[in-house]
This record gives C-alpha cells, sequence and structure tokens, in this order.
C-alpha cells in the first residue's frame, strides 16, 4: 500500500472557525508511535471502555463427511476463555482462529458500527450540534447505530433511507423507525447522496440553523492548535428549544470518515497489551469490508505502533479500485487532520484485499452456515457480512499459509438476519431441518 497525499477537501458548507474551539487536534511535530497514540487518545469517547471479547475458535476437519453445506467438512468448538498474552505461545494447540466478540458492545451499537462512532459523536457534542443527518439502505446497521446513540445523548437523529418503506419493519429498520426519523428516499435521487444529504440536512436547520459536515467539525478543532482535554461547556447547552437554532451535522453513509477511524485506533491500543495479544506477535486480521473504512484504521493504527500485524479485508461491495481509492483518501484525510506523519515506506504491502462479489445477496447454503456456526459456538453472524469473514479464515488457518495467528473482528450486524429472512423466505424455512452432528 502506497501512500498518498491529496488536497484538503473544499467544504461545502460554512462553519465559524471561531465558534465551539475544541481542544482535540495534533501538534505539528512527528512523535513516537506511542506519544502519537498517547496524544491521539486523550479524548473523550462514545464508549466508556474499549474493553472487548476475544474468543478462541478451534477448528476440526471431518474427513469423508458427505454434504453441500459451506462448512461440511468441518466442526468449530468456541472457547471463550482462552490464554492470552504469555500463554498464547504455550497453550494452544492445534488449528483455531481468534475472534474479537466486537458484537457484543451494545445491544444495537455493536461492531464496527460503535467503533466508527466513539470519536465522532462525543466531537459532535461539544460542537453544539443538534441534529445529526445520515443515510443507509432500509436495513443499514449504520442509520440504526446513529438513530440509537443521538437518542441516548439527547440529540436528534434523521435518517434517508434507500428504496421503499417495507411491509413489515423489522431489524435495523424497526431500530432506525423507533428511535430516528425517518424518510425513504427514492433510489434516483438517493444516488446523488452528497446532493441529498445537503438538501434534508438545510432543511431541518431552517432559515436560522446551520449545517456542518464531520470534517469541518474536526477543522474547526485544528485551528485551535492545542491538546489540552477540553471542558465541553457546549455539551450541556440546551439542545432543539425554540430560543436555540439547529446545528445539523451531516454524517456520511457508513460513516466513512477519516474521524471514524479514531475508534479503531483506541481498539488496536487496547489489543496489543501484553496481556492479550501483545505487540510482537504476528497476526492476521481478517475484516469484512463494506466501505474499507474499518479495515483502513486498523492497518493504519498497527502500522504506527509499528505491529506485526496483516490485514485481510474480504471485499464485499466493490471494485479493486475502489477500494485502493478509499484507502488512499481515507489515510490522506487522516493525516491532514490529525496530523499523522508516517513514512511511506512503512506502508509495504501489509493490506490484503480479498473480493468476495456477493453484497447484499444470500447464496444457498449460507443460512445453513450460520445456523451451524451459531450451534456449535454460540457466536451469531449474518450471511452477507461476518460469514465472509469466518469463511476467510477458516480458509486461512486451515491452508497454514503463514506463521501468523488468525484473528476474525465481528463487525456485528447480527440484525441485518431479520430483514433478510423476508427477501429469502425458502432459504430460512429450510432452517427447520436439523444439522447432522
Amino acid at each position: 500500500m502506497k501512500l498518498h497525499c491529496c488536497p484538503a477537501r473544499t467544504a461545502l458548507t460554512t462553519i465559524n472557525k471561531n465558534g465551539f474551539p475544541s481542544a482535540q487536534a495534533l501538534p505539528n511535530t512527528k512523535p513516537s508511535g506511542e506519544e502519537f497514540m498517547s496524544k491521539l487518545l486523550r479524548r473523550r469517547w462514545t464508549l466508556l471502555s474499549p474493553d472487548t471479547n476475544i474468543h478462541q475458535i478451534t477448528v476440526s476437519s471431518k474427513q469423508g463427511q458427505k454434504g453441500g453445506g459451506l462448512f461440511s467438512n468441518f466442526s468449530f468448538l468456541n472457547n471463550n476463555q482462552p490464554h492470552l498474552g504469555n500463554m498464547m505461545l504455550y497453550e494452544n494447540q492445534g488449528l483455531y482462529f481468534y475472534i474479537v466478540r466486537d458484537d457484543l458492545l451494545h445491544p444495537f451499537v455493536n461492531g464496527n458500527k460503535a467503533r466508527k462512532l466513539d470519536g465522532l459523536l462525543p466531537l459532535i457534542e461539544d460542537h453544539g450540534v443538534t441534529d445529526v443527518v445520515t443515510c443507509g439502505g432500509c436495513q443499514s446497521a449504520h442509520a440504526a447505530a446513529v438513530a440509537v446513540s443521538c437518542a441516548e445523548r439527547g440529540l436528534k437523529s434523521h435518517l434517508l433511507l434507500r428504496g421503499e418503506q417495507p411491509q413489515i419493519l423489522t431489524g435495523y429498520n424497526l431500530i432506525s423507525t423507533i428511535y430516528g426519523n425517518i424518510t425513504y428516499v427514492p433510489r434516483t435521487f438517493y444516488a446523488h447522496r452528497e446532493e441529498m444529504l445537503q438538501t434534508h440536512a438545510s432543511m431541518v436547520a431552517g432559515h436560522t440553523g446551520s449545517v456542518v459536515y464531520c470534517s469541518d467539525i474536526i477543522d474547526s478543532s485544528l485551528a485551535s492548535q492545542t491538546f489540552e482535554c477540553s471542558k465541553f461547556v457546549q455539551r450541556d447547552a440546551p439542545r432543539g428549544t425554540e430560543n436555540h437554532s439547529r446545528k445539523v451535522a451531516i454524517v456520511n453513509e457508513g460513516a466513512k470518515d477519516a474521524v471514524a477511524l479514531l475508534g479503531m485506533f483506541r481498539l488496536v491500543d487496547y489489543l496489543s497489551r501484553d496481556h492479550l495479544l501483545g505487540k510482537k506477535r504476528a497476526f492476521n486480521f481478517v475484516v469484512d469490508s463494506g466501505t474499507g473504512t474499518t479495515a483502513v484504521g486498523l492497518g493504519l493504527a498497527a502500522m504506527y505502533l509499528g505491529l506485526p500485524w496483516k490485514i485481510t479485508a474480504v471485499m464485499l461491495a466493490d471494485t479493486m479500485d475502489t477500494y485502493r481509492q478509499q484507502e488512499r483518501r481515507l489515510i490522506a484525510e487522516f493525516k491532514r487532520q490529525f496530523r499523522f506523519l508516517l513514512d511511506s515506506h512503512k506502508l509495504n504491502g501489509d493490506f490484503v484485499f480479498a473480493l468476495c462479489n456477493r453484497f447484499g445477496n444470500v447464496l444457498e447454503g449460507e443460512i445453513e452456515a450460520c445456523q451451524q456456526v451459531a450451534q456449535q459456538t454460540g457466536i451469531p453472524l449474518d450471511p452477507v457480512y461476518t460469514l465472509a469473514a469466518w469463511e476467510m479464515a477458516t480458509r486461512i488457518t486451515c491452508a497454514h499459509e503463514d506463521d501468523s495467528n488468525v484473528v476474525i473482528l465481528h463487525t456485528g450486524g447480527t440484525l441485518g438476519m431479520f430483514g433478510l429472512a423476508q427477501r429469502y423466505k425458502s432459504y430460512f424455512g429450510m432452517l427447520n431441518t436439523a444439522i447432522k452432528s
């Protein structure tokens, strides 16, 4: 992966650069990796703690087993209290991989959605935002996460969902409807996302309000050029009353902004502690990738700390060129906004992109594979995203490709199963047949 610098994006909306100066910027000097991380992490977060659970999955091969299922030749066993830290070298035997259970972070806001919002929401609060506008598909986990997180903080969320309202509200669509303000947008209009978001945000703001992008909020913070913890004086200010103008923040679809990488830096810092994965062992992190933001965040954080980690991103939504373009954009934006100084030579192929063209589709046998994993390990997967990561981790583990331990980052998304059950009734109807042990 080669690092590219690109000019800063020109803001489509204006913001008072002298208003609400947050002190979350970094000095324009090159600190060491640990010093940079320390300063980057010295801020207020959405999650009270970066802690997460790590489980170990043992993979057993069932030779001669006949069947058409995705994992018909394998069985899985979950150890939810594995040996970590220094004990990993001595106690763990056989074929296995690890899984970071970020799906357990929150009932509705979990996985990479929780990590993306971890550093973003406090910044939004500190800048006096009253309303948040974002968009996504009808069963968008991102939209539901924004709706729930905003409601928990007294912010109003406005969700633009692609397509028509389903006859039965379920899954993430139901959660979004309960917690947020839903508007269904025709696909032809939704295709022009930036214009759509800005138009709706301006309507919410009204004549007396203002609209701001997340990147504008970061730029405003940089104007202060200090890094002392802010006093968050705006956090307790009244929101949405008649005497206060609305301030509307636009969050892009999937929160695919550089600020969303902050949560991944916090997670990597936590996982690399000596009593967990440590800083010296080689790991191959497997993550399903819709926008690629999570994979880029993992890779940048690992490289800055000098960790011998490789990131395998299972691409589910687009072409290789699009993912590379997204990677370059995020890196350039993060460098500019957070004074992220990293030598280009350090980016030497630590990303591995694995193309898997099945975004939004469920293939035959995948529902049964999710059922098998759930019954054998107690871990829920969805057939579009996390199943792809599980399949890749199993393949790498059994192939003995290198000495790296494989780690899945569970990105959540399990509630999406409810929406898929409406679309793929025949596949889900087959679950009445029990799996042969």
